[in-house]
């Protein structure tokens, strides 16, 4: 039986399919200004909710949890084609991770990521809910009033 899993896969690849969307709102020029997330989604948002997938993901199939905050710096994915492939990285990490479960009483596994020993459906819920917060901000930070008047 796999009706969770198939649950938590659907649910994952809507909210990359929703990274991909909003990215495609966005403008190689100003896809991290200040100024432009007033006007459009927050590419910094869409890539901290994707670090999320990807150090759980990556904890979960290589057991390495270290934070993917390096290389995803503005600095780095200065093109909607850089983000892009990124979201392409993530999105094989997450399918990775979702070929090691064979039914839905493996969710009930416990794992030790570094904020300690934890059920494997429990972390999964949780990236997904952290990854959510960020996506919505990233849709919020556009429909924000502008404050500065």
């Amino acid at each position: 039986m796999k009706e969770f899993i198939t649950w938590f896969d659907q649910e994952f690849a809507r909210l990359e399919s929703g990274w991909r969307d909003l990215i495609e709102k966005l403008d190689d020029q100003t896809l991290y200004s200040p100024a432009a997330q007033q006007l459009s989604p927050s590419a910094e948002q869409i890539v901290r909710s994707a670090r999320i997938v990807e150090q759980a993901f990556g904890g979960i199939t290589a057991n390495l949890w270290d934070d993917p905050f390096e290389w995803t710096l503005p600095e780095t994915l200065v093109t909607k084609t850089k983000l892009i492939t990124y979201l392409d990285e993530v999105q094989e990490a997450r399918e990775r991770g979702f070929q090691l479960f064979t039914d839905d009483s493996e969710l009930l596994k416990s794992i030790m990521p570094p904020a300690g020993r934890t059920q494997l459906m429990s972390l999964l819920l949780d990236t997904l809910v952290r990854a959510w917060h960020h996506q919505r901000n990233a849709v919020d930070s556009s429909h924000a009033p502008d404050l500065r008047s």
